[in-house]
């Protein structure tokens, strides 16, 4: 592993674990076994080294939830079932990105304390890549007749938040797999009752 690797495997660990404001350069130079020189050579300061490691987290997280919209969404034969497995398949647990998850958990706990532009490079990266890439499919589901969608981008953000779940007062609880299937189906449900045709 090359030392820009290093160091940004080493302070994805240490910004998941203790997030943005309290992480420091000597302790994520110690986890990337590096030189805080290196660090501040290929990432010029903290800011820096915290957006290449949430940008580079975001877009392998986002790679992967692209995989699953082209695996299940390519090519529909039931829009309702189809949109179940999917929304299934998307909710799943993803224990390769774990760090990724603790380091998003961080940044909602902590938002206001880090720097914009780390925000926004994350969001462009991961969250709206992936939303654009549905909101496409949903636009082409609209061109076949499948769906009734003046707003692709909209739409995709209505599904993602139909089938979360989450209750918006208290993002720390964990969903059983049961709640899980039938946070799905009626959110798929839903979503169809406003967009389907």
């Amino acid at each position: 592993m090359d030392k820009r690797q290093a160091v940004l495997t080493g302070a994805l660990t240490i910004f998941a674990r203790d997030g943005y404001a309290r992480a420091s350069i000597d302790v994520i130079a110690a986890e990337a076994a590096v030189s805080t020189r290196t660090i501040y050579n290929h990432f010029q300061d903290k800011t820096g080294l915290f957006r290449a490691v949430i940008q580079h987290s975001a877009a392998r997280v986002a790679a992967a939830q692209l995989e699953i919209i082209d695996r299940h969404l390519r090519k529909v034969t039931d829009l309702e079932a189809d949109l179940v497995d999917f929304g299934l398949a998307w909710r799943a647990p993803m224990p390769d990105y774990a760090e990724h998850s603790a380091l998003v958990r961080q940044v909602n706990a902590e938002a206001g304390h880090i720097p914009q532009e780390a925000i926004q490079s994350w969001q462009e990266t991961g969250p709206l890549a992936v939303r654009r890439a549905l909101a496409d499919r949903f636009a082409a589901f609209a061109a076949d007749g499948l769906l009734e969608v003046d707003d692709p981008l909209r739409a995709a953000l209505h599904f993602s938040l139909l089938i979360s779940g989450a209750n918006p007062s208290y993002r720390g609880e964990t969903l059983t797999t049961d709640e899980i299937t039938e946070a799905v189906t009626t959110g798929v449900h839903a979503f169809l009752h406003g967009y389907g045709r």
